[in-house]
């Protein structure tokens, strides 16, 4: 079952952008540096927008050739039943598990839509979106590996499962946060953690920049500086 927090921590979590976000969660020493994030293949396509956080609602797809049986795939609705057991604020990661990913899109502007009303703030995949304006007006995060014009033979294939997109291993309820950097986990053991310990983080990272663009800079100042913002 997945941990549900408290909408006051989770606005915190909000308001952190990813790069110090991070920064703090290697602080814990819960995974190694170079995991926990998607690879530059996802990238956000609305950077614009304020960071999202969300619970991840897990969907694989396929989609890039056509059924061997009939001219379409039947329509599944079933999915949207497990997206509303999550908790809200929700996320729906869809890996494309096609033989060429990206070539056809799942969410547009009414799959969006539908998503929205089920209280989802965004979509991560390493496939395609389309409808950008649509989703953009919306305010509705789109992190894609590519644009595509069609929804060709797309369908769901499984849901609720663990998934793998830019390199990054999800499973259903996973904590999620994205911004224009890109996204990430959040261990859901240190996230109460997390908003106190970003503050400290970025008074010391903060006080380095004064120094930096101060006239009394000078290279003792600085190494004195990290030597005590490292104790």
């Amino acid at each position: 079952m997945t941990t549900m927090l408290d909408e006051q921590l989770l606005q915190s979590l909000g308001r952190l952008d990813a790069c110090t976000l991070a920064n703090t969660i290697e602080t814990f020493h819960q995974r190694l540096r170079n995991e926990g994030f998607v690879n530059h293949s996802v990238r956000s396509l609305f950077p614009e927008l304020t960071p999202m956080v969300g619970y991840a609602a897990t969907v694989k797809i396929r989609g890039s050739s056509p059924p061997t049986t009939s001219g379409v795939y039947p329509d599944r609705t079933d999915w949207w039943d497990y997206v509303c057991s999550l908790p809200a604020p929700r996320v729906v990661v869809v890996e494309d598990t096609a033989t060429q990913p990206g070539l056809c899109s799942l969410v547009g502007e009414v799959h969006m839509s539908i998503l929205k009303a089920l209280h989802c703030v965004g979509v991560v995949t390493n496939g395609a979106v389309r409808d950008i304006p649509a989703a953009r007006a919306a305010g509705f995060h789109y992190f894609a590996g590519s644009v595509s014009v069609s929804h060709g033979y797309v369908h769901i294939v499984d849901f609720g499962q663990p998934v793998k997109v830019g390199g990054l291993c999800i499973q259903s309820g996973d904590l999620l946060h994205g911004d224009l950097h890109g996204v990430q986990s959040i261990p859901m053991a240190i996230a109460p953690l997390i908003p106190e310990t970003a503050e400290r983080l970025r008074a010391r990272e903060q006080a380095l920049i004064a120094l930096c663009r101060s006239a009394d800079f000078t290279v003792e100042k600085l190494r004195a500086l990290v030597a005590e913002s490292q104790k």
